[in-house]
């Protein structure tokens, strides 16, 4: 098969339209989110998002993250999304992604809610999908995803402390969970909770994903997180939240026991690429935002544009830009075609790649702004500490490089294997080989 980036009408008919939205209603609308954050106490969503929101779905910008017009499920004609592709979605998630606080939120494209859209499309009951999808698809109400710990290393999501036991006809959990983003909202209606319900199976097998109700009784949300200072309120917030023997009916379980590690690998493939995909708009805009700076002030008698450090950053910013983009074009491509397995490699290395890139040609457009940068005048900081974050969520650099790493280095070990049983290798040289 052939690799075709080249828009299609669908794509170029909604990119459009998604620009002149962008131009008319979404960047007028950051001073006024700045303005009307300031003002707020309880995480709740700005009164701005609403008018937002109204437009994008009156202009057909509405769910576009979701494939497969909700995957088939008797959904509201208007609730189902474009039905796009993941090839298709790239390019306007990221003219989305130029303004995170605002544009992924407004047309209902924002995580953790599309995640959470995404596991009930793919995994829920119907009573589940009727009591929760659909209002979350039609942006009614806000979710919130429990999965990482503060007292073990949720790198490896087998750590996982949270307990889920059943009781008759009710699970207890009982635990403690921290960035839970989107928590912090009053809006936020709904949890799921990842958390073990039998600690002695199998490691990947231990854990299940339940949706807990934002007012069942036992849950005790203690405070919402700053990331780097940033309270993300906007976002809904991270909240800490602890579980006092929390009681669930069991048909709030997602799939069935032992499920929870998969369920969070389906879901956290498009999240990955989701993410990537705006990087790519904030990094495009970092970059914009850099060269007007730098053609519009002088230093030293010449504009700084002329400053010769400052033109390497501009050139190597559009070489990273261009090099991620193609990345995760083919990533998009792979998923649509072989799907999400298929495409396990790819995902890791654009969940690497694209974070790095986007933080550092947002490091050089706020060196290029001088104090400008790092303050609220520019959007800049605040990007840049999205872009930051994002080498921990959704699994650290680390964890993505090891996985890849072991990829890389099991196609050799086979090969050299094969390779020595053909040339009649002694048995005990057979042996001594890695195991893939």
């Amino acid at each position: 098969m052939t690799m075709e980036f080249e828009f299609d009408a669908t794509t170029t008919e909604l990119r459009e339209r998604l620009l002149g939205f962008m131009e008319s209603h979404v960047y007028p609308a950051e001073a006024v989110l700045a303005e009307q954050t300031a003002k707020i106490t309880d995480w709740s969503t700005p009164p701005v998002m609403a008018s937002l929101k109204a437009e994008a779905r009156a202009l057909g910008l509405w769910n576009l993250f979701l494939p497969e017009a909700g995957r088939g499920h008797s959904l509201p004609h208007d609730t189902r999304g474009a039905g796009l592709t993941n090839l298709q979605y790239a390019p306007l998630a990221e003219i989305s992604g130029r303004s995170p606080h605002l544009a992924p939120e407004a047309m209902n494209c924002s995580a953790p809610d599309t995640g959470n859209m995404e596991v009930l499309a793919m995994f829920g009951t119907p009573e589940q999908q009727e009591r929760w999808l659909k209002p979350l698809l039609a942006g009614e109400i806000r979710s919130a995803f429990c999965m990482t710990e503060p007292d073990v290393a949720s790198s490896d999501a087998t750590n996982i402390a949270t307990s889920i036991v059943r009781d008759g006809d009710d699970y207890v959990i009982t635990g403690r969970k921290w960035f839970a983003s989107g928590a912090m909202n009053p809006n936020c209606q709904i949890f799921i909770v990842m958390g073990k319900t039998d600690p002695t199976a199998d490691r990947h097998r231990q854990q299940s994903q339940i949706l807990v109700p934002r007012d069942t009784p036992g849950i005790e949300i203690q405070r919402g997180m700053t990331v780097f200072g940033y309270d993300d309120s906007s976002h809904g917030g991270h909240a800490e939240i602890v579980f006092h023997g929390v009681r669930v009916p069991a048909g709030n379980l997602i799939v069935g026991e032992g499920e929870g590690f998969a369920i969070a690998q389906a879901r956290l493939g498009p999240g990955r690429i989701h993410h990537c995909m705006r990087l790519i708009g904030m990094a495009e805009r970092a970059l914009e935002l850099m060269c007007r700076r730098a053609l519009s002030r002088t230093a030293f008698g010449k504009p700084v544009s002329a400053q010769g450090v400052v033109g390497e950053w501009i050139a190597e910013a559009r070489c990273r830009i261009e090099a991620a983009r193609l990345l995760v074009l083919k990533t998009a491509w792979l998923m649509d075609t072989v799907g999400n397995k298929g495409a396990h490699t790819e995902i890791q290395a654009i969940k690497i790649l694209v974070p790095e890139m986007a933080g550092w040609v947002l490091d050089k457009a706020i060196q290029a702004h001088g104090g400008g940068g790092v303050s609220q005048d520019f959007p800049l900081a605040a990007m840049w500490a999205g872009a930051r974050s994002l080498r921990l969520a959704d699994g650290p650099d680390e964890v993505h490089k090891m996985s890849l790493a072991k990829s890389e280095l099991r196609k050799y070990a086979l090969a050299r294997g094969v390779s020595e049983r053909s040339e009649g290798a002694p048995q005990g040289a057979r042996e001594m080989e890695p195991k893939a």
